[in-house]
């Protein structure tokens, strides 16, 4: 059985600290470092589901908060230090899991951040990374300007995008990954928004939409793991 997730301490390059959730299955193949929403930290029970889920096929994950979610502000950290703190949940993952192959990434914002991070700087020792639900451009204002730095980008990228995902209109993001080529993979989910709901009228559950997000990541990252 997955180990239940473990609270650590990652040291920034600032010289402050910020809170992480480690939870390693028995036998850990990959690590994730998942990031979070804008709104929403570490601990809100999508990033546990889908933890959880992750270690039960045999994933380890490394959740952590942004600094402002730590102080408890709603306005998201600059750029800059947000890639900083992506940055510092790799090498804590490096040195907690020696020798594990990384994968990061995150759901919406943290996604975005973590791949910026790595346009402007390669992630040491990340193989991949996965994207659960990209903010594509705003609620209401359909454009690609958010993806421009997605060209800097070497590393092999999982996209996983709802059709009614108002951040993220299905046209264009799939504009945006066939621009990509063979790095990019985009999964679509029918029917789910932003946050992975699915209207009862689907004929499906949030559950089930979360098995699915669930064994396409762990598929994906065991393909792309080296």
């Amino acid at each position: 059985m997955p180990t239940r997730p473990a609270s650590l301490t990652i040291p920034l390059p600032s010289g402050g600290t910020t809170s992480g959730l480690l939870q390693v299955p028995a036998r850990a193949e990959v690590c994730y470092m998942f990031a979070h929403g804008a709104g929403a930290g570490m601990d809100h029970a999508f990033m546990g589901e889908i933890a959880q889920g992750l270690a039960e096929r045999g994933i380890a994950t490394l959740r952590y908060n942004f600094p402002y979610m730590e102080q408890g502000s709603k306005r998201p950290d600059s750029p800059a230090v947000a890639h900083a703190v992506v940055r510092a949940a790799v090498a804590q993952a490096s040195r907690q899991l020696p020798g594990v192959p990384l994968f990061a990434g995150g759901k919406s914002y943290g996604g975005r951040m973590t791949t910026q991070a790595q346009a402007l700087e390669p992630l040491p020792g990340v193989q991949g990374i996965v994207l659960v639900g990209f903010p594509l451009h705003p609620s209401g204002k359909p454009s690609t300007e958010r993806a421009a730095h997605l060209a800097g980008i070497q590393l092999p990228m999982l996209f996983l995008q709802g059709t009614r995902d108002g951040l993220a209109e299905l046209g264009l993001i799939t504009q945006t990954t066939e621009s990509l080529g063979k790095r990019a993979t985009l999964h679509v989910i029918e029917g789910a928004d932003h946050a992975f709901h699915v209207r009862v009228r689907s004929g499906r559950n949030d559950a089930q939409v979360r098995e699915e997000l669930l064994d396409t990541m762990a598929c994906w990252m065991k393909q792309h793991q080296s």
